[in-house]
């Protein structure tokens, strides 16, 4: 797994991108990716040829966004590149988080 980030010049924007490599996809179907940043709505992300799946979103500089992918709509995965980690409220697992 890997974020990528690029910095826009113009605008106090990051567009970052979130990858779930196919090796650590547990074979899924479909990712979804859900976070602060979208009220931990389910986004899909797109699968390509490789059998990665990938979703670039525009967040806010100067925050912290946690977030978690979510495979099949049933296992939670954390990212284990993320830029930290913080316990999630709604359980004892961690949830993976973003800082731009």
């Amino acid at each position: 797994m890997s974020l990528s980030k690029k910095y826009l010049k113009t605008k106090p924007i990051c567009k970052v991108t979130f990858k779930l490599p196919k090796d650590e996809s547990k074979q899924a179907n479909v990712a979804l990716l859900s976070g602060d940043f979208n009220n931990w709505q389910p986004a899909p992300m797109k699968k390509l040829k490789s059998g990665d799946f990938t979703l670039t979103l525009d967040l806010d500089k100067d925050q912290a966004y946690q977030f978690r992918y979510l495979l099949d709509e049933q296992t939670w995965e954390n990212d284990w590149q993320a830029d930290a980690y913080l316990p999630s409220p709604l359980s004892y697992e961690d949830n993976s988080v973003v800082i731009v």
